[in-house]
C-alpha cells in the first residue's frame, strides 16, 4: 500500500515488488513478518534506545541531562535490497544488522568509535 502511494514522487520504485526493499530503523533491519504495531506494543529497542517513542517527554529546557539515554528516533529509511547487497561493506549500511527482539545491546557506538553506556 505504501509503495503504491510513493510510486509517484519515487518512481525508481515502480518496477520493485515489496520483497525487495528493505525498512532500517535505527541501524536495524525490520524483517517483512514484524508489524508496526508489534514494535510499538513491545517497545522494541535498538542500539541506541527504543526503535519509536510516543510518551510524553520532559521539557529540555528543563531536564537537560546528558547521562539520560536518547528517546529521540530518527526517520527509518527504504532502500533497495539489490543497493544494501551491493554496499553493505560501506558505511551507513556496513552498520546495519538484522532486528532481532532477543537481543539487548549494552553499549553502542555513535560515529564509528565513541562507545556509550545503553543503559539508563
Amino acid at each position: 500500500m505504501a509503495r503504491r502511494s510513493l510510486q509517484e514522487e519515487f518512481r525508481e520504485l515502480k518496477g520493485v515488488a515489496s520483497d525487495n526493499l528493505l525498512y532500517i530503523k535505527e541501524d536495524l533491519i525490520i524483517p517483512h513478518d514484524m508489524t508496526f504495531h508489534y514494535l510499538i506494543q513491545t517497545k522494541a529497542r535498538g542500539k541506541s534506545g527504543p526503535l519509536f517513542h510516543f510518551d510524553v517527554h520532559d521539557d529540555v529546557r528543563v531536564v537537560n541531562d546528558a547521562r539520560v539515554e536518547k528517546d529521540e528516533s530518527h526517520a527509518g529509511k527504504i532502500v533497495q535490497r539489490v543497493w544494501y547487497e551491493r554496499n553493505k561493506h560501506i558505511f551507513p549500511a556496513s552498520r546495519w544488522e538484522t532486528y532481532d527482539s532477543e537481543k539487548k545491546w549494552e553499549k553502542y557506538t555513535i560515529h564509528g568509535s565513541e562507545v556509550q553506556d545503553g543503559k539508563k
